[in-house]
């Protein structure tokens, strides 16, 4: 097994996996704080490199295209600092750095993962229910419906419409787009046979983002809804095979055993109290959680 234990976070390699644990320095991203724990099997993976700078290093992983729902919601616009699969390392650790890589790299070669991208999703995403609350409005998923809720900061012209629910079954597609300079960001939901051209500003399927601290976390609710979608990459139904939309039905959401729902508990605990969550969003998060147990 190979260990580096840093502020930034904890990397652990047991041969087979590779486990992710953010460090509780205040330094850490709000969003890698509120993902948690990652355990990346061996077969994500694309590579592994280590970096060496005068004052610190940085641990890269570089997953296959298409293993991490994501990286397939933000298509690459993740910060340095959000991105969870990036460790800043002390100088003092150079040595534990590098031996981590020397033992991925080993197995992976061993175990001759495929470069090729992935047809299916080999990491889970982000627990769900969700709820986030930044630029125009508030984004909660339970698995199976996405909500979307407006505040006072919402254009007349959306929020008019009312709150809005879209299942699972009609949403053909979801990206996250960070803020750049003038330009703002946005969650949108693209809605089976509701094309639009609207900008997010008027779009009552996408929440505007403006750049501030709670932005990053919409990429969570991205991810957990592009989790649940059809994988890009995936073989084509044959055209004769109903879809889960034609049936009516809604994919199934991936099992969660009682370990992860208590850990999921645990963790909402925390972002309640450092004041991440309000006290509604919690006590909602919650009670959804507990439903499932």
């Amino acid at each position: 097994m190979a260990e580096i234990i840093q502020r930034d976070g904890t990397w652990t390699f047991d041969g087979e996996t590779l486990r992710l644990v953010p460090g509780r320095d205040k330094g850490v991203s709000l969003l890698r704080a509120t993902l948690g724990e990652l355990t990346v099997p061996l077969a994500a993976l694309a590579g592994i490199a280590f970096e060496q700078g005068k004052k610190s290093g940085r641990l890269r992983l570089r997953l296959r295209d298409g293993a991490d729902p994501l990286l397939q919601a933000t298509g690459g616009k993740l910060t340095d600092s959000s991105d969870p699969y990036q460790l800043t390392v002390e100088p003092d650790r150079y040595g534990v750095a590098e031996y981590l890589v020397d033992e991925v790299r080993n197995a992976h070669l061993i175990e001759q993962v495929p470069p090729t991208p992935c047809d299916a999703y080999l990491l889970p995403g982000p627990s769900v229910p969700l709820s986030v609350s930044a630029g125009d409005g508030t984004a909660s998923f339970d698995g199976e419906r996405v909500r979307l809720e407006w505040n006072w900061k919402t254009e007349e012209a959306k929020s008019a419409s009312g709150t809005r629910s879209l299942a699972l079954v009609d949403i053909a597609a979801v990206e996250w787009q960070p803020a750049v300079g003038l330009e703002n960001g946005c969650l949108r939901f693209t809605v089976r046979n509701a094309p639009t051209k609207a900008p997010p500003k008027y779009d009552p399927n996408s929440v505007e983002l403006w750049g501030f601290k709670k932005d990053p976390l919409m990429a969570l609710v991205a991810a957990a809804v592009q989790a649940r979608l059809p994988h890009p990459s995936a073989p084509a139904a044959p055209a004769d095979a109903p879809s889960a939309a034609t049936k009516g039905l809604t994919p199934p959401p991936p099992a969660d055993d009682h370990d992860t729902l208590l850990r999921r508990l645990r963790e909402l605990g925390e972002l309640h109290q450092g004041g991440i969550l309000t006290d509604e969003e919690f006590a909602t998060a919650k009670q959804a959680v507990l439903r499932r147990m």
